[in-house]
């Protein structure tokens, strides 16, 4: 190969493309990237272009901007493109017809150039360490040779080093090419994931938990690109075989056929192992998705198990699941330790089996001879020992990529359900002819029958019906997610759509609403101000650039919801769809959102929405009526009142409430009630809005005096520097305290001992040459050394069978310790921690601690014991190698600490890295409904590549660091092995015996593979070990309060009343963080019903999980019952109140899992408060009854359905206190009455606090509390606040009442 085609090769000419944000603080990536580019072949051959980045991180921490960029082939980007093209021209364009064939050979071609090349780089490593064991013989003759000429062992000597040297410069540019292809077949696979996950169906969904997908982003990708490591070992072992043999042939004649047979007989061995290996994995596997499947439940819906006490009986639901993983894995374990028994023995076996055939064949056995056969086997030790490893990574490979067809093959979205017509061709916006549509294509019953409609441009149409109807799947059918059965559906222009639980990014707020459009300033604010979303931004600490964590989870219900308004606002799309954003805000912010948005920046739009707030329909030009996935009334608000019973049934319920109200005014102020009366409030809408205004800047002057703030979600923390020696001693003593340590280590020291006895006896007690007597008889010879090998077999099973039990009990009580840390941790916690990461350590890096790191410990402890061992016989040959061995030694050390600065960073980098991946991944498949509907996919496809080349850059030159590393050691070794060499034809004469010197330079040729192995496994070590760190991490994170604290138990009848007193509380969810409640004073008398209002972020939930110790308070208490709550055990105190969430939350199981997860109640209990919610009839009717499954997330069951499970968990509980967080948001005004009703009536004498937004659901309570910016403003009975005109409640209900009485002045 010429200098220039090799150059090009390593480079691949590429260009670089930029893929950091091009900020000028690069720069210092940039010098680095110039040196990679401009490397001329020297630079490339001896990988000094990393030198750079290798000596600034020995000055400093590295971070991601110090980084060279990748070039172009490296990127996501440019090796997507090819991977898609040669995809397009396997499968056409039809990616689901793809096989696990295809998908292997599509890969092959999109990198076949980097595996042609490490596969040249291969072939030369394997002739050149042949080399050394070739000429043995000829260096022994030579020693012994009487009359000698120097030049001839010059010769021989120069001969040894070039082919080390050849041997060492072709290993380390081989495995840097793997690693380069791997980075890149792991680009594409991920990209590929990515965007599949953007095109499935729901029902494809449905059948795939997100877990599972994103293990195939974490877990087979990276295992298909760890397989490159091993592509070429498949004929690399048979050439290595080739040429052992015909050496052996060399030295001992007709006996190298045994060695053959023998060799055979140990691959064959490994078969069944390796296969019983594959099909454990693969169960480690499944049960792994299960367990990953139940944590991630758990994290999601944390604070829902925390307000029920349920979090213990969660996390033993996990502990189960990880037992099964934990059988599956222990077989495993120990599967693994009898391969590495088979392997370590093999070269002693096939020894054996040679010599004892020289001795049965009556071959002259010699000393020069018997040295090259021991170092052949030893070169063949590493094909025996890879071949059953490749075929167990070849067989891991195949499952993962069938892993990941299948999920290629999944149905993706039909592409043909809605004709899209370009925007101003037709007057009609939206058509549908005869619409059938199933979310469920193999069930009878359609979701959406015999649907018509058509809708011209500019129309306002709102939906409304009871729960379950069919509202939001009318909306899905519009965006195109449901599967259409029959019919047509036209839709014109562009469209933007809001869910009915909001969708929030994490990231800036800014980043929420612009959702990739450029920033106009002037449309931006009236988006916000429409949205009502200014007074939110001003309490938030970082206005619109404060970072929202994961889900939304430090904005609340009514804020996502807005958030997701003003980011469709700000698309300007012709169509929107607005699944009920009314329902999660309070009354005055709902209908500054109607009067904003519907009436004001939409009014030229189309505009549909759900809505269940009756007011808001009088406003429609359409009214359409849902009921059982039928359209069964659609007109005027006044034509279809009078036309049919369905809609009298929901406005009836309104007017019943609105009754309510008018007869608690008890006033002359408003006239008799007329749908369409005039305007009969005092106060025209301007001058209200000021009112409201006014009052809540009374309190805006308590703002200044708050500290400086900062963002909720902080950056992961990693850990600088060395990992402390602490971690690698926790890892080693968390076991039995350590017990079984010492035995390893003296099993490591009996192996190797017995091993260096076995080869010196061998070199001693044959003759040195043809000529010679041999001192021992054969018998003799064969019996010892049988007997040290059966003695190296059984040291080498003791090692690896302590190795696994050591494992297998530290993976075992690190996982426990640290679900039991996280699971106990506060809710701060979780809403600063994305649940990636605490994902990202339950999973790889739990993985790493179960397959790998024990293998590694253990590894680099027997390859230390061996190279002490090689130097110890080297010196016996000439002492004089200890003269250059201490500046060796210091030189390895000196290299290895400067690099592992680097490394460990570049490791650390790694890991930080690949959470953004998942999270963004995870965030994308939950708002993939969303992100269609905007057409946004190829925006965040790139969004997906930019984060994956953020972790390609960290993993790549990781590898090429340690290849920089590999590369200086193996040069010192082969100096030090020069000079023996050099030494021992120098000075003949000073060697007391040519066979020790013979097997002396037999050590020296193995001397830097011990070595690299020994580096290697120290640098793997630091890796991996820094899994153990953070979970090291997560076991220590300050717990909560105590779940019992036993001296101060509650009796099991409190609370008997109910009385509720709030003295002095002050609140902030963290310290850098300003107080939300601000030092509140208040009783909840017992059995009274209080309601507690406010705008939205006024302290209404805080409150409420103050009450819960969810957070605890900075200063003041609350008694319930006249006994602190700060002094009982939380789950005494959570266990006896009960709660109707704002999010309706239900679990994965059946429907007696989710109403009774601590099984605490009988079935006829459960039947009747089935009956209570409501929900009794609709459970008769299901098969499975009781044990009716649901979905991840309760998918299958609409969003009032699960509002009234909720309420049936409740009322299984019967508490004294009950709180109604928001409990009716997402029902509509009927369904409103029932939950209003049923509590009434089963919680009559219990203290129920309600926090609610519709005004009718408060104005029933005894007690009114209204809440501004964490203070009270006004407490007292609704009547006695309504009498008094100036009270913001007053101006509410005014409000309220007007609203009902007019519209928005349509």
């Amino acid at each position: 190969m010429t200098k220039r085609a090799l150059e090009e090769s390593l480079l691949n000419g590429e260009a670089s493309v930029s893929n950091n944000s091009s900020d000028s603080k690069k720069l210092g990536g940039n010098e680095i990237l110039t040196s990679y580019l401009n490397a001329g072949f020297f630079s490339i051959l001896t990988f000094s272009w990393m030198t750079p980045l290798i000596t600034l991180g020995s000055k400093k921490t590295l971070n991601h901007q110090d980084l060279p960029l990748l070039s172009t082939n490296d990127t996501a980007y440019g090796s997507f493109s090819t991977f898609r093209k040669n995809l397009e021209l396997e499968c056409g364009n039809v990616i689901s017809t793809v096989t696990t064939i295809k998908l292997a050979k599509v890969l092959f071609l999109s990198t076949w150039e980097g595996i042609l090349i490490s596969g040249i780089f291969a072939f030369l490593y394997v002739c050149a360490s042949y080399v050394g064991p070739y000429l043995i013989d000829n260096l022994v003759q030579y020693l012994n040779d009487e009359n000698k000429v120097k030049n001839e062992g010059y010769v021989l000597a120069t001969a040894f080093v070039v082919a080390k040297l050849v041997e060492c410069l072709s290993q380390r540019h081989s495995m840097f090419k793997y690693q380069q292809v791997g980075v890149r077949m792991q680009s594409m696979l991920v990209s590929m994931i990515y965007a599949k996950g953007l095109t499935i169906s729901c029902q494809s969904k449905e059948g795939h938990s997100s877990g599972e997908i994103i293990n195939l982003m974490t877990v087979d990708a990276q295992r298909i690109s760890e397989f490159c490591l091993s592509m070429h070992d498949p004929w690399m072992a048979v050439l290595q075989i080739s040429l052992a043999l015909f050496i052996l042939h060399r030295s001992v004649g007709v006996a190298s056929v045994a060695a053959f047979a023998a060799t055979i007989i140990v691959m064959l061995l490994n078969l069944p192992m390796t296969s019983l290996q594959e099909r454990l994995q693969a169960k480690l596997m499944e049960f792994k998705d299960k367990r990953m499947k139940a944590t991630s439940e758990v994290l999601m819906n944390m604070r829902i198990l925390k307000l029920q006490a349920w979090e213990m009986k969660f996390l033993s639901k996990i502990i189960q699941l990880r037992k099964l993983e934990e059988m599956w894995l222990k077989k495993f374990l120990v599967g693994t330790a009898i391969v590495r028994f088979l392997f370590f023995s093999a070269p002693t076996f096939v020894a054996v089996v040679t010599f004892g055939a020289c001795v049965l064949l009556g071959i002259p056995l010699e000393t020069g001879k018997i040295l090259s056969a021991l170092a052949t086997f030893r070169i063949l030790q590493m094909p025996i020992y890879n071949i059953p490893d490749t075929i167990s990574v070849i067989a891991q490979t195949k499952v993962s990529l069938d892993r990941v067809v299948a999920f290629l093959r999944l149905d993706d979205l039909q592409t043909d359900m809605v004709e899209n017509v370009p925007r101003g061709s037709s007057d009609i916006a939206i058509e549908i002819v005869d619409g059938n549509f199933s979310w469920d294509l193999s069930s009878v019953d359609a979701t959406l029958k015999n649907i018509n409609l058509r809708l011209f441009h500019n129309m306002r149409v709102a939906v409304c019906g009871t729960v379950g109807s069919g509202k939001s799947s009318l909306l899905s059918c519009l965006i195109g997610e449901i599967p259409k059965i029959s019919g047509n559906l036209k839709v014109c222009g562009t469209k933007a759509y809001v869910a009915q639980s909001p969708w929030i990014q994490s990231g800036k707020i800014e980043d929420n609403i612009l959702f990739g459009r450029e920033m106009d300033r002037e449309k931006y604010e009236k988006v916000l101000e429409a949205c009502s979303l200014k007074k939110d931004l001003e309490v938030l600490p970082f206005g619109d650039q404060t970072i929202i964590g994961e889900k939304g989870i430090n904005l609340s219900g009514g804020q996502k919801q807005r958030v997701q308004v003003a980011r469709a606002l700000y698309q300007d799309a012709d169509i929107y769809l607005l699944d009920d954003p009314f329902s999660a805000v309070d009354a005055h912010t709902g209908s500054h959102l109607f009067k904003e948005c519907l009436l004001g920046l939409l009014k030229t739009k189309t505009v549909i929405y759900i809505t269940h707030q009756v007011d808001f329909l009088p406003d429609a030009d359409l009214i359409l009526v849902v009921k059982e996935g039928r359209i069964t009334q659609s007109g005027k608000y006044n034509d279809i009142l009078t036309s049919g019973t369905d809609f009298m049934e929901l406005v009836g319920a309104h007017r019943a409430a609105l009754s309510s109200v008018k007869s608690l005014e008890r006033g002359p102020t408003l006239k008799s009630s007329s749908i369409t009366g005039e305007d009969t409030s005092s106060l025209s809408d301007f001058e209200l809005e000021q009112e409201v205004e006014n009052i809540n800047d009374r309190n805006s002057k308590l703002d200044e005096t708050i500290v400086p703030k900062g963002q909720l979600v902080q950056d992961e923390e990693r850990e600088k520097g060395s990992v402390g020696f602490k971690v690698f001693w926790k890892y080693l003593t968390i076991a039995y305290g350590g017990a079984l340590v010492p035995f390893l280590f003296l099993s490591h020291i009996f192996t190797v001992v017995l091993q260096i006895a076995s080869n010196y006896w061998m070199a001693l007690a044959t003759p040195v040459s043809a000529t010679a007597e041999p001192g021992i008889g054969s018998f003799a010879l064969m019996v010892v050394y049988v007997s040290l090998a059966i003695g190296i077999s059984f040291s080498t099973l003791v090692r690896a069978f302590l190795a696994a039990i050591v494992g297998y009990k530290t993976a075992t009580m690190l996982f426990n310790q640290m679900h039991l840390s996280f699971i106990r941790a506060p809710m701060s916690f979780f809403d600063s921690t994305p649940s990636g990461r605490i994902l990202n350590r339950a999973s790889a890096d739990q993985s790493t601690v179960d397959m790998n790191i024990s293998n590694l410990v253990w590894g680099f402890t027997y390859n230390m014991v061996q190279l002490m061992g090689n130097i110890a016989v080297m010196s016996q040959a000439a002492w004089q190698v200890f003269i250059i061995l201490v500046p060796v030694v210091a030189a390895c050390i000196w290299y290895q600490r400067y690099y592992s600065a680097s490394a460990r960073e570049l490791a650390r980098l790694t890991g930080i890295c690949q959470a953004p991946v998942i999270q963004h991944f995870s965030e994308t498949i939950s708002g993939s409904t969303t992100i269609r509907s905007f057409d946004q996919e190829s925006r965040f496809s790139e969004m997906n590549m930019q984060l994956i080349d953020k972790y390609s850059q960290p993993k790549l030159y990781s590898a090429s660091a340690m290849e920089w590393l590999s590369f200086r050691l193996d040069l010192l070794c082969s100096t030090m092995f020069a000079f023996c060499l050099v030494f021992l034809v120098s000075f003949p004469s000073s060697i007391a015996d040519p066979s020790i010197a013979g097997l002396a330079v037999t050590y020296g040729i193995n001397l830097n593979a011990v070595q690299f192995k020994l580096i290697w496994s120290l640098c793997n070590l630091e890796n991996k070990i820094i899994s153990v760190e953070r979970i090291l991490q997560y076991t220590s994170i300050p717990s909560e309060a105590p779940l019992v604290i036993k001296d101060n138990q509650p009796d099991h009848s409190w609370p008997s009343f109910g009385e509720v007193h709030i003295q002095d509380l002050q609140v902030q969810y963290a310290p850098h963080l300003p107080l939300v409640l601000r030092g509140l004073t208040c009783t909840f008398t017992a059995g009274a019903k209080t309601g507690i209002v406010g705008r939205t972020g006024s302290g209404k939930t805080t409150l409420v999980q103050a009450l819960f110790r969810l957070v605890e308070p900075v200063a003041g208490q609350i008694l319930i019952d006249n006994i602190n709550i700060s002094l009982i055990g939380v789950h005494d105190l959570r266990s006896r109140l009960s709660i109707i969430p704002q999010d309706p939350t239900m679990f994965e199981g059946t429907v007696r899992t989710n109403l009774d997860p601590l099984e605490e109640y009988t079935d006829e209990q459960i039947w009747e408060a089935l009956d209570m919610c409501q929900l009794g009839d609709e459970m008769r009717k299901k098969e499975g009854k009781l044990d009716s499954t649901v979905t991840e997330n309760g998918e299958n069951w609409s969003m009032g359905q699960r509002q009234l499970v909720c309420l049936g968990r409740v009322l299984l509980k019967k508490s004294k206190i009950l709180v109604l967080d928001e409990a009716t948001a997402s029902v509509d005004m009927a369904m409103d009455n029932i939950i209003q009703q049923t509590v009434k009536q089963h919680f009559s004498d219990c203290t129920v606090i309600t926090i609610a937004h519709r005004i009718t659901s408060i104005l029933d309570s005894d007690m009114v509390l209204f809440l501004t910016k964490g203070l009270i403003e006004e407490y007292d009975s609704p009547k006695k606040l309504l009498k008094d005109k100036s009270s913001s409640l007053a101006q509410l209900v005014a409000e309220y009442t007007r609203r009902s009485n007019t519209g928005f002045g349509s």
